[in-house]
């Protein structure tokens, strides 16, 4: 039976990421997620899937992260009536990002109109999907706990390993049987980290023909946790002796659940001066209650926590979450030092664009990023440390100072997902393919993993097909 695989997205890229397996005459889609960049180069290539439902023979969906699943509701939209299968915890936080991607995007519809109004223009720029179909989405969901192998479609079935990266991720291990033989490709998701709080670490499957794995960092090393945790209560002290707030874009789920972890921690040892903490999300309000409802991705120690001892690492005294855009407002009034964390991870859209406008001139406070920043986000212009940066059209001049801290990645390093791949049975493989990353991080992965003497690594490329042999 011949296999192909193709990618339509995170190829070359870090967002985005669609990939198709072909097999037996049928397609199967790994990850159906939403580009994220600049506001009109998303806009362009979120309308267009790459490939018509109706060749598709089932959906899966590795995680629920929004460049992973944000397109689903465009598949459905478009007339996909098929299963689309992920993780129980998966479902859930899926189902919590489309319907939040689909309320910004008839919010900013709304406001674009109104500016459209008011300078005499015709409104053009409709929204990708509503909520009624990211509500007909979920429906199409099906739950499929880690280990428990399910059929596809003629000769092809599936099984979830836990992928470590954040709560229900999932490897997904495609077996294709036919012809007497059969191929097992593993599709790693996102790779998470070994150690990291909350949830389990990576889980070593079976023995693959083929493997596909992501490349995020694949030319950078993490920070260790203990250099990090110290980092962050300096980068606390220095605020609270400056009397600033710290800024932290971070994404609403997974990454703000481990921030609210680590700043318990320091409360803990006594280490933070009595300054406040907010999440200010609604959506990572949410998502942390989707966390106290899935105790099957937990690590030990907050298994241990939550079901013995009946402690919520989620809460404590100086932690506060905001559910109304009041409370939101009200922080840029707080007076004295304060930590706020705020989705969009990357910084593109949300809360936290407005409290980096009301706080980036301000010599005081700190920028903390904690996370991957993709190219041509404000994210990564922070990154870079520029001096003016864009924000609601208007410009501002940095005074901010602004800190990095690795640690916190979800995604495996270079040198942790070359480990991880050491620990796979690779008597049978035969090939890697090299997805969900930049150019640059992909010819430094690749050249790590052909000088530790893994079989050959292939960079993918948007829409070129690779026959599995």
């Amino acid at each position: 039976m011949e296999i192909n695989l193709y990618s339509l997205g995170g190829a070359e890229e870090v967002t985005g990421s669609k990939h198709v397996l072909e097999a037996g005459g049928r397609s199967y889609l790994v990850d159906c997620g939403a580009f994220q960049g600049s506001r009109a180069e998303a806009d362009r290539k979120n309308r267009s899937l790459g490939i018509e439902p109706d060749r598709l023979e089932g959906v899966i969906i590795t995680h629920g992260h929004f460049d992973h699943c944000g397109m689903l509701p465009m598949l459905t939209k478009k007339g996909y009536r098929g299963n689309v299968y992920a993780t129980p915890a998966t479902r859930d936080i899926a189902s919590l990002v489309m319907m939040d991607s689909a309320h910004i995007q008839a919010r900013d519809a709304e406001y674009l109109r109104s500016q459209a109004r008011k300078r005499g223009e015709i409104f053009a720029w409709e929204p990708l999907y509503t909520e009624k179909d990211a509500v007909e989405a979920t429906g199409q969901i099906m739950g499929v706990s880690y280990h428990r192998p399910f059929y596809l479609g003629g000769g092809v079935r599936c099984e979830f390993f836990d992928a470590g990266h954040i709560l229900g991720s999932a490897m997904a291990s495609i077996t294709v049987t036919g012809n007497g033989g059969e191929r097992t490709v593993l599709f790693s998701g996102d790779l998470g980290r070994p150690g990291k709080p909350i949830i389990r670490d990576p889980e070593i499957p079976p023995a693959p023909d083929y493997l596909v794995i992501e490349s995020t960092y694949g030319g950078r090393r993490h920070d260790r946790t203990g250099d990090a945790m110290k980092k962050l209560a300096d980068i606390v002290q220095y605020a609270a002796e400056r009397g600033g707030k710290i800024i932290i874009p971070a994404f609403a789920i997974e990454r703000t659940q481990e921030l609210v972890y680590y700043f318990h921690m320091l409360e803990d040892e006594g280490i933070l001066p009595g300054i406040p903490i907010y999440v200010d999300s609604p959506m990572a309000t949410n998502a942390t209650t989707i966390f106290q409802v899935h105790p099957e991705c937990y690590d030990d120690e907050i298994h241990e926590a939550f079901i013995r001892h009946h402690k919520n690492p989620f809460g404590f005294n100086s932690l506060h979450f905001t559910t109304s855009v009041d409370e939101s407002k009200a922080l840029n009034s707080l007076k004295g030092p304060a930590i706020i964390i705020s989705a969009d991870g990357m910084c593109e859209a949300g809360r936290i664009q407005h409290h980096l406008a009301n706080n980036i001139g301000n010599s005081a406070a700190v920028i903390l990023l904690v996370g991957f920043m993709a190219e041509n986000t404000l994210g990564r212009r922070l990154q870079n440390r520029e001096e003016e940066v864009k924000i609601h059209g208007q410009w501002f001049r940095r005074r901010a100072r602004i800190e990095n801290i690795n640690a916190f990645s979800a995604h495996a390093d270079y040198a942790e997902a070359s480990a991880w791949i050491g620990s796979l049975d690779c008597s049978r493989l035969r090939r890697i393919f090299i997805v969900h990353g930049e150019p640059e991080g992909q010819r430094a992965f690749k050249k790590y993993l052909e000088d530790q003497g893994c079989p050959e690594a292939v960079i993918v490329k948007y829409g070129e097909t690779y026959t599995l042999d």
